[in-house]
């Protein structure tokens, strides 16, 4: 939760590398895409924390602050009402044909059967596959893309797409609008995103919030060093281990999510929205 190096849309996670030959590529910048010339040399979140000498931040940041509220605001307004909703992460770069692809568009489909929308950074590879499954589940698909150089736009299974400058604004909405993340094969904005969701667990900031981890050779060597280096040194107590569920079984993955339910305990699945992106 993504300045982390994260995916065209970061859910997760890694961005595919630019054409080396400057060819064509789109950018998102909140509700704009631009091609060409358009494109600006930095993004609004490098904009918003680079480090400055002199003192014009100080009469700049407070009007920033409108953008950040209003990115906040139609956030909270697209999301409100998509109902009980699982977050899916994992890299950009794994795309249909591997089986982290397959894996993941069947998680999606068995989650969004069990009554739950399913959210995605909205970009390729395993977004694209967590998109694809929660249409093929009768699940809303709901896709948060985020600004980054050379990024092409929500995927063409995304049916309520929001696209943020701001990382953070992101970040909040993934863990707000969500009862529970799947973390697939994915590289660093994978991690940001499965490290936050830890701190908000470990500091009570989030409650009764199920962490999934897909495949155990992917992520044993992480939750290895966890339990020997950290664990070991005294920095995380043993109860921090019991904070995510580690396999291989998608059977288990759809339990350990459960069905969807309203915060109040009545009803069931999100029901599919009026209209289509946001």
């Amino acid at each position: 939760m993504g300045a982390p190096a994260g995916d065209p849309a970061a859910e997760s996670a890694d961005v595919p590398a630019a054409d080396p030959a400057g060819g064509p590529g789109f950018y998102s910048k909140g509700p704009l895409r631009l091609s060409g010339d358009q494109v600006p040399e930095t993004t609004t979140d490098q904009r918003l924390l680079e480090s400055k000498s002199g003192t014009d931040w100080v009469h700049e940041d407070p009007w920033r602050v409108m953008r950040i509220q209003a990115e906040f605001v139609e956030g909270f307004g697209s999301l409100a009402e998509i109902g009980p909703a699982v977050s899916i992460f994992g890299s950009a770069r794994l795309k249909a044909g591997t089986q982290a692809y397959a894996d993941t568009r069947e998680i999606a489909r068995r989650i969004a059967e069990n009554g739950n929308a399913i959210i995605t950074g909205g970009g390729p590879g395993i977004m694209e596959a967590g998109n694809l499954g929660a249409c093929e589940g009768g699940g809303v698909s709901i896709g948060l893309g985020i600004e980054l150089p050379f990024e092409t736009g929500l995927n063409e299974h995304v049916e309520l797409g929001v696209n943020f400058r701001y990382f953070f604004v992101r970040k909040t909405m993934f863990l707000k609008y969500s009862r529970g993340f799947v973390v697939m094969s994915g590289g660093l904005g994978t991690l940001d995103e499965l490290f936050e969701a830890f701190t908000m667990v470990q500091t009570g900031k989030i409650t009764s919030f199920p962490i999934v981890l897909f495949g155990t050779d992917y992520w044993s060597g992480l939750v290895d060093w966890m339990r020997g280096t950290l664990l070991a040194a005294g920095t995380i107590s043993a109860a921090d281990l019991d904070m995510f569920t580690l396999t291989d079984d998608i059977d288990e993955v759809v339990a350990a999510i459960g069905p969807g339910t309203h915060p109040n305990g009545v009803g069931s699945a999100a029901s599919k929205p009026a209209g289509g992106r946001a």
